[in-house]
């Protein structure tokens, strides 16, 4: 008894020195880990602390605007939210996740299965690209590891008007078609970076440090006059509809530098809203796809026989009997006997005849060589992703019989951009400079040609055909001068040449006197009984040079002398 009684006064005494000592010990544990981490693991604990709350972000920076000659956007990019989350952080409940997938119009088992497959990352897009309302009811769920991230989408101001000539971008703003493609690194800039602080929800909240300032893309300025462009279009679409055809094409180069300043196609995309794919409605189809140019080809072929010096404008030729034999085999007949006629007469009435039989006295050589330096059967140049050369063999693979048909628009093929290129040196009084897209055309390369005077004698023989009794005479403006060219080709099949199928062309200039306009209308397959090119295109290209000439507000050459005196009248 008495020794329980000891030990209970033994523990009475010094528990309370035992426990004393015992929180004493604790409190030098402690004080001894809160050193060790505040000195010895200090940049550690840094280090981890900044992985779950400081991160380094991007900065975007918007890709540069496409304009045209006079500053109108033709693209443009604006700023647009995109949803990402980071699937650790997202709530496990599969309510809430539905939530989320209705706030993003999204299915529900397409959203879970997204998350759950990007477990091991950080960072996923659930949406790009979305609208504001979006953004808001994403927000307005308060989740976390949801954030919002400022992203750009290329807007087109004017629509499928300048669809084939622009192109598009992707979804990370990456050029993937026509000029947007051609000048992807020119226009697109380079993205920042900085280190931000985050909260646990993701947000963040303030910046650190800036990494690498973003470098915004350089604007692009076209030759394109987007007031022309309109024009150009409108009448294209409704010639495309109106002949049921199954596409179309017109380009209008400044006669004097040779800048683009429309080129329209048919049919259209929209590049604002591409939800119906159509590869076949992307092409730039003046520039990608190639044609027989038909008739077109004759002031080409007339201004070799010029330049060989054995024709001149006085010059006979016969053409009777009205049709042309080459190896006992007819290959081509005119529409009447035209018997003997000057080269004037052949290019006005269009005669197959009297070209071939001119194009089979040129030499080879001499006619190869002045058609590929109007640029048939080479790139222009214009640096347009996908442009074709067209198709021009080398004369050691010509016969007698595509000598003759070359004369007349068969055995090559060329592209609408090609054809416009090659009538403004006729236009350009002999001169080629290469075409542009770009405003100023800076290239220096000009190369004559032909001899001026060729160049003027071609002209007037081409005012002939749009004369009342030319082939072209549809193409004729009111008060101007026009010279021009019609062109129409059967359309080549399995190895053959089709009878209800044709390409219709017109190309030409306008004023005479001082070309300003270069235009070349093309309307592949036209339905129905009309479809020659003096038919079909010559009207067009009517329409889209009148226009043309009052945008500019281009001084007539050809005012009667009524319309002047009514004119002067006015003035006084």
């Amino acid at each position: 008894m008495r020794n329980n009684n000891k030990k209970e006064l033994f523990w009475t005494k010094w528990r309370p020195i035992f426990v004393l000592v015992s929180f004493l010990v604790a409190a030098l544990l402690l004080e001894g880990r809160f050193l060790y981490l505040q000195i010895i693991e200090k940049d550690f604990l840094i280090d981890q602390g900044d992985q779950r709350q400081v991160r380094t972000v991007p900065i975007p920076t918007n890709r540069a605007s496409i304009l045209d000659r006079i500053g109108e956007p033709l693209a443009v990019s604006t700023p647009v939210d995109s949803i990402v989350a980071n699937p650790n952080e997202l709530p496990t409940e599969l309510e809430k996740i539905r939530l989320l997938a209705g706030a993003l119009e999204q299915d529900p088992d397409t959203l879970i299965r997204k998350i759950t497959s990007n477990l091991d990352k950080e960072f996923v897009y659930l949406r790009r690209h979305v609208n504001p309302d979006l953004t808001i009811r994403v927000l307005e769920l308060d989740m976390p590891g949801i954030e919002i991230e400022r992203e750009y989408r290329r807007y087109y101001p004017s629509g499928e008007v300048t669809s084939h000539l622009l192109g598009f971008t992707d979804t990370d703003d990456n050029g993937i078609e026509g000029l947007e493609l051609a000048y992807d690194l020119w226009l697109q800039g380079e993205s920042g970076s900085k280190k931000v602080l985050r909260d646990r929800e993701a947000r963040i909240i303030q910046d650190i440090e800036l990494i690498n300032k973003e470098k915004p893309g350089k604007e692009l300025i076209l030759s394109i006059d987007l007031r022309l462009q309109y024009f150009a279009y409108r009448e294209l679409k409704q010639a495309f509809e109106d002949n049921d055809a199954v596409s179309g094409s017109i380009v209008i180069l400044d006669a004097k530098n040779s800048e683009i300043l429309a080129m329209v196609n048919q049919p259209f995309y929209n590049p604002n809203n591409r939800s119906k794919f159509d590869i076949g409605a992307y092409r730039n189809r003046a520039i990608t796809d190639v044609f027989e140019p038909g008739s077109s080809i004759k002031p080409f072929i007339l201004a070799a026989a010029l330049e060989s010096g054995n024709y001149n404008l006085d010059s006979i030729i016969d053409t009777s009997p009205g049709y042309l034999k080459v190896n006992g085999r007819v290959i081509t007949e005119d529409y009447s006997d035209l018997g003997e006629v000057d080269m004037a007469t052949i290019l006005a009435k269009s005669s197959n005849v009297g070209s071939a039989i001119i194009g089979l006295d040129l030499e080879e050589n001499q006619l190869w060589l002045t058609l590929s330096e109007f640029g048939f059967g080479k790139l222009t140049g214009v640096g347009f992703p996908g442009e074709s050369a067209g198709i021009f063999n080398i004369p050691q693979n010509w016969s007698p019989t595509s000598q003759a048909t070359l004369s007349y628009g068969y055995g090559l093929s060329v592209t609408a951009l090609q054809l416009a290129q090659a009538y403004s040196v006729i236009a350009n009084n002999g001169v080629l400079k290469p075409v542009s897209i770009l405003s100023p055309n800076i290239s220096q390369s000009s190369k004559r040609i032909i001899s001026e005077r060729t160049a003027s004698n071609i002209k007037l023989m081409m005012e002939g055909v749009v004369s009342p009794s030319g082939t072209g005479m549809l193409a004729s403006v009111k008060n101007y001068r026009v010279a021009g060219k019609t062109g129409t080709a059967k359309k080549s099949e399995l190895g053959s040449y089709t009878d209800n199928k044709y390409t219709s062309v017109f190309a030409g200039f306008a004023p005479v006197t001082e070309p300003k306009f270069i235009i070349v209308v093309i309307i592949d397959e036209p339905k129905g009984d009309v479809y020659y090119g003096g038919e079909v295109a010559a009207p067009i290209f009517s329409k889209v040079m009148d226009g043309a000439l009052r945008i500019a507000s281009i001084k007539p050459d050809a005012i009667d002398i009524k319309s002047q005196s009514v004119i002067a009248e006015l003035s006084q």
